[in-house]
């Protein structure tokens, strides 16, 4: 599988019309960026509370869905990619209060890494409501990973577009 690809102008790629251009990469990668996923996918993004998440969830779930009946692997991995997003951030806002992991600023030679790069973290803590909300993304991100359909499009995709 080969890294995802941040050098393509995503503001003005169509991924629907040309899903021989995505790369699926590690994570996350991309999930803010291939279109038309993200303006169909991230106006239900939430996790904030677990009613929120659960809705949001299960309409990201419809959408996964709906992108598999379509035989459409980028939407359908997308999807996928809004639900462990819904964890992680959910995760991280659960441990660390406001979701900082970090204390003070980014030094300016290390802008753009990802990291901590020697600065300190901030004291772990819980927030039950969000770890209500990151679980329930979890298990719907366990549940479209799981997907015999999706991992059908997913090794199809890999196969075509990314076993040069």
């Amino acid at each position: 599988m080969k890294a995802f690809d941040y050098s393509l102008d995503y503001a003005h790629l169509d991924l629907r019309a040309h899903p021989e251009l995505y790369r699926i990469g590690r994570g996350e990668q991309g999930v803010l960026k291939v279109e038309p996923y993200k303006s169909e996918i991230l106006p239900h993004w939430r996790f904030a509370t677990p009613q929120q998440a659960r809705a949001s969830s299960e309409k990201i779930t419809d959408l996964f869905q709906a992108y598999l009946a379509d035989d459409d692997f980028v939407g359908a991995d997308m999807a996928r990619k809004f639900l462990q997003m819904g964890f992680t951030r959910a995760r991280r806002y659960a441990n660390y209060p406001g979701g900082r992991k970090y204390r003070g600023a980014v030094p300016a030679d290390k802008l753009g890494q990802s990291g901590a790069h020697g600065r300190q973290t901030n004291e772990r803590t819980l927030d039950p409501v969000k770890a209500e909300s990151a679980r329930i993304f979890k298990q719907a991100w366990d549940s479209a990973a799981a997907d015999a359909r999706y991992r059908e499009l997913r090794e199809r995709h890999i196969r075509r577009h990314e076993s040069d």
